[in-house]
């Protein structure tokens, strides 16, 4: 199957989403569309699903012109869209989740749960997939959610899946996972359109790429002419800074530091102290255990030993209430699910931590919560329409700077950030370097917990590298390097990684 789109056009009101834009993928080949957040990636994947019509424009099957009036006529062509937010029911299992909506049923519409077993066992076996089509849905991993989806597209006789940053909350193991089917996939004949912010993907598994930027088509060919840095220069128009964003600082007082923190296995003997200004980076791989670690500090976690110092005064965290009361805010990793409420609108979502902080006598002073909210707007350079729109009107970048900035107003004096630039395009991503730059400027104690070496190695003036719940080790910012940060985190000894160095030096 060949898809094409030509010439689209899609405005809301005076806002062009999409403009005189064409695009192609066939069947057997992987084609990136790439662009910063509102580069009207999802405005296009989104006429093609069938969610959105046309301004104008036209789709082609085949050589043959198609109008897709619903969600079902695209599917029903053949044309899956696999959501960056998954559709499954937790509290099914598989198989009922590859049938919802399209149940097999028995005389008498009993359902027939034996049809349905097997059928999802003869599609994941076609797909060399080892999973019990009875397991619970909540009982996978994200990796694995993502392959019942695609799963699910091709029991629907997908040739086409869409994929909307498939990859944004997995892990490297989960990744290889999720890409070893994508080239099952190809093998058979599917064709995939890959949507991702992460350049070093798209180099790596896609064949063709498209750049959107404004809203329209500014350049595509073949991966293997390009390199990462002219994507990300097409992405956004620009040359980006490649150079480390470190500073020449010098240590303020210390505000936050741990003895012995201690919780089961979680973390074990946690010793580490972080000073005003400072960006003190926190890595290393899956299960380190530095995201209970840093939750129990803010409250959320527990702490069954040792001890935990602000302003060297010993302290006893309860809950998140008082950890903001005590000058700690904390950015969390998964936005969508922890960091905004689906259902408020900008405004809200930007204020709902700080209205104890503009409580007078039980009254909000909504004059200065709406004067404190303009002025990070400003100062984050959010793209917003009106505060009172829906918090899913913004792209992911200016979701992650919403929730930066309802901490922002609560004006911490350590501000912990969890994956900070995860899911966001690399504009985005430079934006909130500088927002975190600036942030230490002002005497704030900045944490960057982050999975990604070069995130730690570009912006933090020191990194504590984490392995199976324990400080591996700490590196000073000219120690810093991938190859010295993944030996930690697999493992090795400090003293080794130093004596590596020495004999490299010899």
């Amino acid at each position: 199957m060949k898809i094409e789109i030509k010439n689209i056009d899609k405005a809301f009101g005076a806002i062009e989403a999409v403009k005189d834009v064409s695009f192609s993928v066939s069947g057997g080949e992987v084609c990136a569309l790439i662009g910063e957040n509102g580069a009207g990636k999802s405005t296009l994947m989104n006429i093609l699903g069938g969610v959105l019509p046309a301004d104008r424009g036209e789709i082609l099957i085949d050589g043959q012109q198609v109008n897709f009036q619903k969600p079902a006529d695209s599917l029903n062509a053949g044309i899956a869209f696999i959501h960056q937010e998954l559709n499954l029911i937790n509290d099914l299992p598989i198989y009922e989740n590859m049938f919802i909506g399209r149940e097999l049923k028995k005389k008498g519409r009993i359902l027939d749960l034996e049809k349905m077993i097997a059928r999802t066992k003869e599609v994941f076996d076609q797909m060399e997939i080892d999973l019990d089509p009875k397991t619970m849905v909540r009982d996978l991993d994200t990796s694995y959610k993502q392959i019942v989806e695609i799963s699910r597209a091709i029991m629907m006789d997908a040739s086409i899946i869409i994929m909307d940053e498939p990859t944004t909350s997995l892990t490297d193991q989960e990744i290889e996972r999720v890409f070893e089917m994508m080239k099952t996939l190809k093998k058979q004949n599917v064709g995939i359109v890959f949507i991702s912010h992460k350049l070093n993907e798209v180099i790596e598994f896609c064949d063709r790429y498209s750049v959107l930027r404004n809203g329209e088509l500014v350049a595509e060919g073949m991966v293997s002419e390009v390199n990462v840095d002219q994507l990300a220069r097409a992405m956004v128009g620009h040359e980006l800074r490649t150079e480390s964003l470190q500073r020449k600082t010098e240590s303020g007082r210390e505000v936050l530091r741990a003895e012995n923190l201690s919780y089961n296995n979680d973390f074990k003997n946690i010793s580490f102290s972080v000073h005003q200004g400072e960006i003190l980076g926190v890595t290393g791989l899956l299960g380190d255990g530095r995201q209970e670690l840093f939750q129990a500090i803010f409250g959320s976690g527990q702490i069954e030993a040792g001890e935990l110092y602000l302003n060297d005064q010993q302290v006893e965290i309860k809950n998140t209430t008082d950890a903001l009361q005590k000058g700690i805010g904390y950015l969390p990793r998964d936005r969508k699910e922890n960091g905004i409420i689906k259902d408020m609108d900008i405004f809200e979502n930007a204020s709902i931590v700080t209205w104890p902080l503009f409580d007078n006598f039980g009254i909000i002073d909504r004059e200065k919560q709406e004067q404190e909210f303009k002025e990070q707007v400003e100062r984050l350079r959010i793209k917003m329409g009106a505060k009172n729109d829906s918090i899913n009107s913004l792209s992911g970048g200016n979701q992650q700077k919403i929730v930066l900035a309802k901490w922002l107003i609560a004006n911490p004096e350590i501000f912990i950030l969890d994956n900070p630039t995860q899911g966001v395009d690399v504009g985005a991503k430079e934006d909130i370097y500088d927002i975190i730059l600036e942030l230490a400027a002002e005497g704030i104690a900045v944490v960057i917990l982050s999975s990604e070496a070069k995130e730690i190695i570009r912006i933090c003036d020191r990194a504590l590298v984490m392995y199976h719940g324990v400080i591996q080790g700490e590196l000073s910012q000219a120690e810093m390097s991938e190859h010295e940060i993944m030996r930690l985190a697999t493992g090795a000894s400090l003293n080794s990684v130093q004596e590596g160095a020495e004999d490299a030096e010899k």
